[in-house]
């Protein structure tokens, strides 16, 4: 296996047509040598209007991405998955793989495959979603048998959340972490959902004064595809950015 080249290459969709926090906090998390490929969707809200239009470009993303040799393909947009519910999510997901002959995974999945691996069936829940997300992703994650027991949100839009200043938004996942795992005591995990929410820099500082993981999108899809690539695994992730990234 050579060390000067990737060792384990991510194929990633992302619900929109450009790139930076999602790459910069991945960079900043995994390990020497995991590359990300990514491409992108057009989302312009969180309606399931919206998410329905962009399914049909979905299975392309996927073709592109194995065309690129990648080794896993997620999607990420926790919203995207919420809103077509589990059992569609999983079909789509299947479909995907008999396409790609590849894993396809979504970070909502992901976060899932996390709490399973934590033993945490009761989470506390902070978003910067409006309700009707924040109502969705509930259903999903009843569906996989996680209850959502405390919800705390500062609701925005896509396009504010695109908008949003990562200093401002480290503070916000601070404040509504904090808040939500205070207002929960017997919550097993904190899950902040998000690709564009900068939060790496707040998961080891929640996790240092709760005692309770805490899940972001990015952690949480670097954990299924180097836990999948197992044996694989040529460098471990800093385990400074969290128990997540720690457990592998």
């Amino acid at each position: 296996m050579s060390v000067i080249s990737p060792w384990y290459q991510l194929g990633y969709v992302i619900p929109h047509l450009y790139t930076d926090l999602d790459a910069y906090q991945f960079y900043r998390v995994a390990p020497e040598g995991m590359m990300l490929v990514m491409t992108g969707l057009d989302l312009k809200d969180y309606s399931l209007a919206a998410v329905e239009r962009e399914l049909a470009a979905l299975q392309q993303r996927f073709d592109l991405l194995a065309k690129k040799k990648v080794d896993r393909i997620a999607l990420s947009g926790v919203p995207v998955a919420s809103v077509v519910g589990r059992k569609r999510m999983r079909e789509i997901l299947s479909e995907g793989e008999a396409r790609t002959g590849l894993p396809c995974d979504t970070d909502l999945e992901a976060h899932i495959a996390v709490l399973q691996h934590f033993g945490a069936s009761r989470i506390a829940l902070a978003t910067r979603w409006p309700d009707v997300v924040n109502a969705a992703l509930t259903r999903y994650l009843a569906d996989a048998g996680v209850e959502v027991v405390a919800c705390r949100s500062r609701p925005r839009s896509l396009d504010e959340n695109k908008k949003a200043g990562a200093a401002d938004d480290h503070l916000l996942a601070l404040e509504l972490g904090g808040q939500a795992l205070r207002e929960a005591p017997q919550a097993q995990a904190l899950l902040m959902p998000g690709g564009l929410w900068y939060a790496i820099h707040a998961v080891p500082l929640l996790e240092a004064e709760h005692g309770r993981p805490v899940l972001l999108n990015i952690l949480s899809t670097i954990w299924a595809a180097l836990h999948a690539a197992g044996r694989r695994m040529l460098h471990r992730p800093d385990p400074r950015w969290g128990r997540v990234l720690g457990s592998l």
